[in-house]
């Protein structure tokens, strides 16, 4: 007898991981990559200034210059790093040292094009399980990655979170199915130099609440660099296309399931 096949829509799940406190989409992983700013689910958004010692400066001469005297992070001439605590519209980009927990780091320009808000029904095909999930805020980031720097960032997560009206950091959801609303991805497993890609990011908000702006924190004591900017209306759920039936005068229309 031939095994029965799985009707079942993939649950949506909502993980703690480690120090990432990341969330999961139907049996996903995730997180933000490389660095994680901490504990996302009680970790206030907000942090001290950069110390004298932990700020970033590219040298004016043509060799490249690491980025902290605690970073190996080259920076090449050319490029100018964002100001740590900088404030940035949707559509402003942002030059910033990552480095990822495998010792591998470069400068990256990071883009948040814009932010709109989701609709519930977009998971439609996820079983929302309890509570927590069915009573959050959902937003979709758009953002560009490039790498402008001279190391390989590949295969870990675009390293950007949401920040609620709370002031709690709020990590991206990666996605390990297809999510037509706002496909995500990572980067890919080989991120060189001159590499770029666009994606987008999913944002919860527990109890209804409200994401105020995007944020590139890399660690706690780094002043973050934050991107806010009005917030755009969820897209309407498309109507079903109607196929033409073999009958003259008569509509098929398709089921909604």
């Amino acid at each position: 007898m031939r095994p029965r096949p799985n009707r079942f829509r993939p649950v949506l799940a909502l993980l703690a991981v480690s120090t990432a406190g990341a969330l999961t989409l139907a049996g996903c992983s995730s997180g933000a990559a490389g660095g994680s700013p901490g504990d996302a689910g009680s970790s206030s958004a907000s942090s001290p200034s950069a110390s004298a010692t932990s700020s970033i400066t590219p040298s004016s001469s043509s060799s490249p210059t690491s980025a902290t005297p605690s970073s190996t992070v080259q920076v090449p001439s050319g490029v100018t790093l964002t100001d740590q605590g900088s404030r940035l519209r949707y559509g402003g980009s942002a030059d910033v040292v990552f480095e990822t927990t495998g010792n591998r780091g470069t400068v990256l320009r990071l883009t948040v094009a814009g932010v709109r808000h989701g609709r519930i029904s977009d998971f439609k095909d996820f079983i929302l399980d309890d509570a927590y999930k069915k009573q959050a805020s959902y937003y979709y980031a758009r953002v560009a990655v490039r790498n402008v720097g001279r190391g390989d960032v590949g295969g870990v997560g675009v390293p950007l979170w949401g920040v609620s009206a709370q002031n709690v950091l709020l990590p991206p959801v990666n996605f390990t199915t297809t999510f037509p609303p706002c496909p995500t991805k990572q980067l890919p497993a080989t991120f060189g130099p001159g590499a770029s890609m666009s994606t987008c990011l999913v944002f919860l908000a527990p109890n209804r609440g409200r994401l105020v702006s995007v944020s590139y924190r890399p660690s706690q004591a780094y002043n973050p660099i934050v991107w806010t900017g009005p917030i755009a209306k969820a897209t309407p759920t498309p109507m079903p296309t109607p196929h033409k039936s073999h009958h003259p005068g008569r509509i098929k229309k398709t089921p909604i399931r």
